[in-house]
């Protein structure tokens, strides 16, 4: 049975500076479930996926990463930290190395003792998981396409050993067709690792599909919580921001 890993964020505020981006936000990743923060470009995503990671300090509010039945407080830990308790993020952009090859990639993402350790089962796994980088194993990441690089970037992920696992706007620069492809994967990789997923993403269509439950966050604020894809798709704000109703 897969050990449990789960998110509590409760009443964050955070921003840079003098800058406030997020303000009193409550979100709840529950244990093997994949939640979907939903918000159009400049809304506080990103923000709070580097909140969680330790990249942004909270100025109030807390941050818990419940593991097993433990529950560790994130606001004070370093990004190394984090990522040591199993805590990985998939950034936007992918944040990649384009003059390394897909293997060395994916290896630089095995830092963690814990990740060294198993570095050789889940470069299998990760080979199995996605053909296209076994074929491609050897070819420069800079010269692969955008969903190539998609596949690198979570398959980097998978290298790291994760439990808990952030994945900011995955959709960013693909095409429909390898929007839909991604969140599979996703999928398949929160089936396979059993993992607990929190997405950040612009696109409604795709991100529901792979959904148990999300949020809406507008100007810094979470505006609606469904507990379900389904109560996403029927709610009157989400149906008026994402689906033009």
């Amino acid at each position: 049975m897969a050990s449990s890993s789960a998110l509590e964020i409760s009443g964050i505020d955070a921003g840079y500076g003098a800058v406030r981006v997020l303000e009193d936000v409550t979100l709840t990743v529950p244990s093997g479930q994949t939640v979907v923060l939903l918000g159009t470009n400049g809304n506080g995503k990103t923000t709070l996926m580097r909140s969680i990671m330790g990249q942004v300090k909270p100025s109030a509010g807390s941050i818990r990463a419940v593991l097993d039945g433990r529950a560790t407080d994130l606001a004070g830990l370093s990004p190394e930290q984090v990522v040591e308790l199993g805590i990985v993020l998939v950034p936007e952009g992918r944040r990649l190395f384009p003059r390394l090859t897909v293997e060395q990639n994916l290896r630089l993402g095995a830092y963690r003792p814990a990740a060294r350790e198993r570095m050789a089962e889940n470069l299998a796994l990760c080979l199995e998981m996605f053909p296209r980088l076994a074929e491609r194993r050897t070819q420069l990441v800079g010269s692969m396409s955008g969903g190539e690089q998609q596949m690198v970037a979570l398959g980097r992920a998978v290298m790291s050993a994760p439990r808990i696992l952030l994945v900011d706007e995955p959709s960013v620069g693909l095409a429909p067709i390898l929007v839909a492809r991604t969140m599979e994967m996703i999928a398949e990789m929160k089936r396979r690792l059993g993992l607990t997923v929190l997405m950040a993403e612009q696109n409604f269509h795709q991100a529901v599909r792979i959904a148990d439950r999300g949020y809406v966050i507008a100007h810094g604020k979470m505006v609606f919580e469904g507990e379900s894809a389904a109560a996403l798709q029927d709610n009157e704000l989400v149906r008026k921001v994402y689906l033009g109703l």
